[in-house]
């Protein structure tokens, strides 16, 4: 599978500045792949360890952090030369070992010249042992479930997402229905890359929902390796709220959605939880379009969005019919899935996404983020029904902004705005991200 963070792995590499590389991200989104795939095809060799299994890595780093004593060991446990430049080094589920985070400040300091990467749940790494974390002593990079482009790659139409990246919009619009048809697929299946793979072995729908739902109860499980039973069953109910939540045709998070009563004391912990674990994504409001956003957030009102929408699905129980035939996912649902995909887009793309609504007014921005400069509002219509005043009147409330509206309609650039088709989004940020 081709994944776009392998072109930030061979910036790492080579980078004269290098420090231990620290791949985080929730779990089976395929970090330890990309790592080993990484190392197979850029090294002369990889001495990979998966220190969660391996017994002799747990008083590894316990006596000291002699890294000749260290980078011996590594030799014994691995069977692999360790050679200074040519070997990568991977310790898969660092947390796992006693003092292993803190090690890579001496692995930095100490050995410069070895290639050393890392992975490992961030229900581990930030909800860990309470370890001091190497600030300033490694490189950090995050994974995300496979993007609608990574996605399209992998079942076998490279000459499609060549096409988004090329902006013939005229083309691409010729193209729309099978670039819908993609789409649905994508929704249905997700990007979680084992559930990817299942799916392209042999489109077998039924095994697409077996390994979403065996993600979704590995998730439950480390949930409750990780927290008290009272803990574990307020974080669940969070979880179990979001399909309802997304589905109401105002996203605002509401706690009593939860349950009945539900107060922010009883589940902000929770939410903080699953936002620290990555499972979710945490939208913060704004009620004033200036730059910076982040001094405008808004702390009593957010939107919750799930990792994956793939897993959203299989939680929703969505029937495939309503999914991948026709229209109707488009449709139905409220455009749940819809901002569900933009958000997941956005994010890969490393933008960080806010919402825009103020208290003087009904009208909502599903999404707002700044870009060269600028503040981009985007609003999300799921097919192609886009009447709604809300972004015309922002644009027009707010001088120097130019909308982005996201649907199904063909891509067209009017004064004031931008409507690019959904499918496209990843490629347009790109596009203006190199501009």
């Amino acid at each position: 599978m081709k994944r776009k963070i392998y072109r930030e792995l061979l910036k790492w590499k080579t980078d004269a500045n290098r420090k231990p590389l620290m791949l985080l991200g929730a779990r089976q989104v395929g970090k330890t792949w990309i790592m080993r795939h990484f190392g197979d095809q850029e090294y002369d060799s990889v001495a990979y360890v998966n220190c969660d299994d391996e017994p002799r890595m747990k008083g590894l780093f316990e006596a000291d952090y002699d890294m000749e004593r260290i980078l011996l060991t590594l030799q014994v446990i691995t069977g692999v030369r360790i050679i200074e430049g040519k070997t990568l080094i991977i310790l898969d589920e660092i947390q796992e070992v006693p003092r292993g985070l803190h090690s890579l400040k001496y692995f930095c300091e100490k050995a410069p010249g070895h290639h050393i990467m890392v992975a490992g749940s961030l229900l581990g790494i930030t909800l860990g042992r309470g370890e001091s974390f190497p600030v300033g002593k490694v490189d950090m990079l995050y994974m995300h479930p496979m993007t609608f482009g990574e996605f399209v790659d992998a079942i076998g139409k490279p000459e499609m997402n060549r096409l988004l990246e090329s902006g013939d919009w005229q083309t691409i619009s010729l193209m729309g229905d099978k670039f819908e048809h993609l789409l649905r697929q994508y929704y249905y299946v997700g990007g979680m890359p084992r559930v990817v793979s299942r799916y392209v072995a042999n489109r077998d729908l039924k095994e697409v929902r077996k390994e979403q739902s065996d993600i979704l109860n590995a998730y439950r499980r480390d949930i409750s390796k990780h927290t008290s039973p009272r803990e574990s069953m307020r974080i669940g109910q969070v979880l179990a709220s979001l399909p309802s939540q997304l589905a109401h045709e105002n996203k605002k998070f509401i706690y009593g959605a939860i349950r009945k009563g539900a107060r922010a004391s009883d589940f902000e912990l929770a939410i903080q939880w699953l936002v620290d674990a990555g499972l979710v994504h945490r939208v913060p409001r704004i009620c004033e379009a200036k730059m910076p956003l982040k001094f405008y957030e808004s702390l009593d009102a957010f939107k919750l969005f799930f990792l994956d929408g793939g897993l959203l699905a299989c939680m929703t129980d969505a029937p495939a019919d309503q999914m991948l035939v026709d229209n109707q996912v488009f449709v139905e649902f409220k455009g749940a899935f819809a901002e569900q995909f933009v958000l997941q887009e956005l994010v890969a793309s490393n933008v960080n996404p806010y919402y825009w609504s103020n208290d003087r007014t009904p009208a909502e921005i599903d999404f707002i983020f700044q870009q060269g400069g600028k503040i981009v509002p985007v609003e999300v219509k799921a097919s192609t029904n886009v009447r709604s005043k809300s972004l015309a009147q922002f644009v027009k409330d707010n001088d120097g902004t130019k909308g982005l509206r996201l649907s199904l309609c063909p891509y067209v650039d009017q004064e004031w705005m931008e409507n690019i088709p959904l499918y496209a989004l990843a490629a347009y940020l790109f596009q203006k991200q190199i501009q």
